[in-house]
């Protein structure tokens, strides 16, 4: 069974830095498609970034040049780098991959930006 653990969550000052993770544990092969997404009370989940097997990336316009999606195909794990943070960023932020050609998202992980 493929499960997404996710860490680095928690509570930043605006201006500052987190940096999320998401590793796949269980019979996961490797992780294909990683992706994170975010949802701030009283909106819609929407798409923070992506990142293909080969590298390749796909921000949200909200967050380009704020925040660096990356991997480690050897650990399975995404990572996900948040800088210059806002209290707009504020969320809960989770992660989602494909893996032996199934979806799977993890448990979600509180970012709260604020003084």
């Amino acid at each position: 069974q493929v499960q997404l653990v996710e860490s680095g969550g928690g509570l930043v000052q605006p201006g500052g830095s987190l940096r999320l993770s998401c590793a796949a544990s269980g019979n996961a092969f490797s992780i294909d498609v990683g992706g994170w997404y975010r949802q701030a009370p009283g909106e819609q989940r929407k798409l923070v970034a992506l990142i293909t097997p080969y590298g390749g990336t796909n921000y949200a316009d909200s967050v380009k040049g704020r925040f660096t999606i990356s991997r480690d195909n050897t650990r399975k794990t995404v990572f996900l780098q948040m800088d210059s943070l806002k209290p707009e960023d504020t969320a809960v932020y989770s992660c989602y991959a494909i893996l032996n050609k199934d979806a799977y998202w993890g448990q979600g992980t509180q970012v709260t930006v604020s003084s």
